[in-house]
């Protein structure tokens, strides 16, 4: 059979001037140079979110596994919870079992001092409430462990970024949608990357705008309210959040009883039959001024639940007569589910996950292309190109070496915490991009992968030393085999590939 050149397709854009092409294009490499580290980070980190409870499980591989929990064991929970935290307790935080993540937990704040602990079917506490790496992961991604209000302005403009990129992207290649399915193997290794770059950014276009759009939307929360305050309330931000809650009387002397769960429960039930329980928090539950909320999630809806407010004695307060939310209460309830993924099973979790990393390889592809155009124009940039490199690959290392450093102190009886976590892939992200100066690109890209392949499987044989081989939960064996295939799937990539025959 014989070659035949292929014709390039036709722009979707009628007669675009070739300056705006250049411009946007400029405008593109410029956006996603500024910002791409922080979209590299949070699109890596936001690909291993996706599954933050399936990694909780993992954590907590010997805690029991529950279907469904009595109002009563809710009641017990809170009682318990008390017990340990105190009588000043400010709030208390109980999360029911779900599909996904099958546990009775319940956290206390007593002026700032946090502690989580797990339940069983009866509301007594046990040990391991503790979720340490997964916390550390999931709050790297929502606001990089930054004071969380900076934290989550800072991401929200990187979504605001990869949003911007991703429609210049599309502005700047007339025929991106035209040659969707064309890519140029086994020529210029630029022009396969380019292609494969703009080939996964097209692919997925849809998924990459609504992850960016949400994530920007959640992340700029504090931004709205802060604007809304300043209209408002005279920058009185609490003022602003007031508006979304219903009134709740602040009166702190004793209370004569405990809020009554039983009660608040069954109401829900009543106000949103067939609806599922699967969050209950108390304000001040020692107080008068006692206030308990109840989250109410609806099988087969996007929608991540209803919320409903009650008084100690289970009567519904006032500002929440309404039986259905209104628009703009389910696109704000919707953002979380369809940024993550949250909302399908496994299946949409999967797809979110690998979704995520085509996205991930999108903006280090991007980077990548931009450094091999300059060094085709005679002007390369050896360290920025190794720097880039230590930065992509320095990300799956830092991960692992956390994950192994949590499951080591915690399989030694030795306590981690978040903070830790934190440490470890700080020192381990800076170490590595600093390194990367002193080897050749491809010799780095290899050697980071093989090291991030060694880790994973590390921890996994620690994880599985810790609990002895014994996971009361079966997801923690799940969670193993695909670290494992991680672990391949990195050694495959630095296997030196067989020319085909020609």
């Amino acid at each position: 059979m014989t070659d035949t050149p292929r014709k390039p397709g036709k722009p979707i854009w009628p007669k675009v001037p070739a300056g705006f092409v250049r411009s946007v294009l400029a405008g593109h490499s410029a956006l996603g140079l500024a910002f791409a580290a922080l979209i590299y980070l949070v699109c890596f980190s936001g690909s291993v979110a996706v599954f933050a409870r399936e990694f909780q499980r993992w954590e907590q591989a010997d805690a029991p596994a529950l279907v469904q929990v009595t109002p009563r064991a809710v009641q017990t929970v809170m009682q318990e919870a008390l017990k340990h935290a105190g009588a000043d307790v400010e709030h208390i935080y109980i999360t029911l079992p779900t599909p996904d993540l099958p546990r009775l937990s319940v956290m206390t704040d007593a002026h700032g001092q946090r502690h989580t602990y797990l339940a069983n079917a009866s509301g007594q506490l046990v040990e391991g409430g503790e979720a340490v790496w997964t916390e550390f992961m999931t709050r790297l991604h929502i606001h990089l462990h930054l004071p969380q209000t900076w934290g989550m302005f800072v991401v929200g403009l990187t979504g605001v970024a990869l949003l911007s990129s991703l429609i210049s992207g599309v502005l700047a290649h007339p025929r991106v949608f035209k040659d969707a399915f064309h890519l140029r193997w086994g020529g210029s290794k630029r022009l396969q990357e380019a292609d494969i770059h703009n080939r996964l950014g097209v692919w997925a276009l849809p998924f990459h705008v609504i992850v960016s759009l949400t994530g920007a939307l959640l992340g700029l929360t504090t931004l709205i309210v802060g604007v809304l305050a300043m209209a408002m309330f005279q920058g009185d931000t609490s003022k602003a959040y007031a508006l979304f809650l219903p009134p709740i009387v602040d009166d702190p002397r004793p209370a004569a009883a405990l809020p009554d769960l039983v009660a608040a429960m069954e109401a829900t039930q009543r106000l949103a039959p067939g609806s599922r329980p699967t969050f209950v928090g108390l304000e001040h539950p020692t107080e008068r001024g006692q206030a308990v909320m109840v989250n109410v999630a609806t099988p087969n809806t996007l929608v991540s639940g209803q919320t409903y407010y009650f008084d100690g004695r289970g009567q519904t307060l006032g500002g929440v007569k309404r039986d259905k939310p209104v628009l703009g209460e389910k696109i704000q309830r919707s953002l979380g589910p369809l940024h993550f993924g949250w909302y399908g099973g496994i299946v949409i979790k999967l797809a979110y996950g690998l979704l995520g990393l085509a996205l991930t390889s999108v903006t280090a592809s991007g980077v990548a292309i931009w450094l091999a155009r300059r060094r085709d124009k005679g002007r390369p940039a050896p360290r920025w190109e190794r720097l880039w490199i230590g930065t992509v690959w320095s990300q799956p290392l830092a991960f692992a070496a956390s994950a192994l450093a949590t499951i080591g102190l915690e399989a030694g009886r030795l306590g981690a915490s978040d903070a830790v976590a934190v440490a470890v892939w700080a020192a381990v992200t800076l170490v590595t991009i600093a390194a990367s100066l002193a080897f050749e690109p491809a010799r780095l890209s290899r050697l980071l992968r093989r090291a991030s392949a060694a880790l994973i499987a590390a921890t996994v044989g620690l994880h599985l030393i810790r609990y002895g081989g014994v996971y009361a939960d079966p997801a923690a064996w799940g969670v193993q085999l695909a670290l494992l295939g991680v672990a391949a799937a990195l050694i495959l990539t630095t296997l030196p590939r067989r020319k085909s025959a020609t």
